[in-house]
C-alpha cells in the first residue's frame, strides 16, 4: 500500500449536517490507528440536525456529493458522521471505495455481540426510523427495543450531566425490561460516554454487556475494509444509470458529461 506523509490509510468523514463545531476533527483522529489519516468535510447544503426521514432526506444530496469528492481527492473510505445513515446506500453507487454508515455497522456488531441489542437515540420521533433501518439492515429480530432521552441532537453538548445520566437510565432498562444484551448509541452526538455507561451498568449489578460508540466502531471498520481491501460489490451496488439531472451538482454527472 502506498504511503502519503508516513500514512497507509485515508479515511474521509463527512459530516451530513450544516451546523459547524458539533464534532471537532481531533475526536475522528483519536479513534483511529497510527497510521490512518482522518479527514472531514461537512455539507453546504441540507438541514441543521437529523431528527427525521425529512431531515435524512434533505442531507442526501450533499452527503453523496461529498462522498464523491472524497473518492476523487484519494480517500481510502467514507465515514458518514450520522447514525440516519444518509445517502449511504446510493454514495456506494456512486464511487469504488467502501462507504460506511454508522448505524449499518454497530447493528451488525451488536448483533456480533450479543444475541439482542437496543438503541438509545434522541428523540421518540427516530424510533421509527432505526425500527425500519434494522428491517432494511436484516436485523429486526435482533432489535429488542429503541429508547431515547429525549435531548435534541443540538442541545446534547449543553447537557452533558443529564445526557450521561438518562443513557445509563435508558441503556439499564433496555437490558432488564427489553432484554438488550448490548447498547448501541443512536446518536454520534454521544460520542465519549460509551465507557461511562458501561461502568454505570456495572455499579448497577449489570456487567458484560457492551456499549458500542458509533463513531470510534466505524472507523475502526473502515480501516478493516482498507486493510482487507474489501470494497462493496457493483453487483449490488452498481453505477447509476446516466441521465439528466437538473438542480443537484454532483461530480461526474455534469451536463456535458451526461451527453457524451
Amino acid at each position: 500500500m502506498e504511503t502519503t506523509g508516513g500514512f497507509t490509510t485515508h479515511i474521509r468523514v463527512v459530516i451530513p449536517i450544516v451546523t459547524p463545531g458539533l464534532h471537532e476533527p481531533e475526536e475522528f483522529t483519536a479513534a483511529a490507528g497510527p497510521g490512518t489519516r482522518i479527514t472531514v468535510s461537512q455539507i453546504e447544503r441540507g438541514p441543521a440536525s437529523i431528527e427525521s426521514e425529512f431531515d435524512d432526506a434533505l442531507a442526501a444530496p450533499d452527503t453523496i456529493r461529498k462522498v464523491v469528492e472524497a473518492e476523487r481527492e484519494g480517500a481510502d473510505a467514507v465515514v458518514i458522521d450520522c447514525m440516519d445513515d444518509p445517502g449511504l446506500l446510493a454514495s456506494r453507487e456512486m464511487v469504488s471505495i467502501p462507504v460506511l454508515g454508522p448505524c449499518q455497522t454497530t447493528m451488525h456488531l451488536a448483533s456480533m455481540l450479543g444475541h439482542t441489542f437496543s438503541v438509545v437515540t434522541v428523540m421518540e420521533g427516530s424510533v421509527p426510523g432505526f425500527e425500519n433501518r434494522a428491517k432494511v439492515y436484516g436485523l429486526a429480530d435482533k432489535l429488542a427495543s429503541v429508547r431515547w432521552v429525549d435531548i435534541p441532537v443540538l442541545d446534547l453538548v449543553a447537557s452533558e450531566e443529564r445526557l450521561l445520566g438518562d443513557l445509563l437510565d435508558e441503556s439499564e432498562a433496555a437490558v432488564r425490561r427489553d432484554g438488550a444484551h448490548a447498547i448501541v448509541f443512536g446518536c454520534t452526538g454521544m460520542l465519549g460516554y460509551a465507557a461511562a455507561v458501561e461502568r454505570g451498568l456495572v455499579e448497577r449489578g449489570i456487567e458484560g454487556v457492551p456499549v458500542i460508540d458509533p463513531i470510534p466502531a466505524t472507523v475502526k471498520m473502515a480501516e478493516a475494509f482498507v486493510a482487507l481491501g474489501l470494497t462493496p460489490s457493483k453487483r449490488t451496488y452498481p453505477a447509476p444509470p446516466r441521465k439528466q439531472i437538473v438542480g443537484y451538482a454532483i461530480p461526474g454527472r455534469e451536463p456535458s458529461d451526461l451527453t457524451t
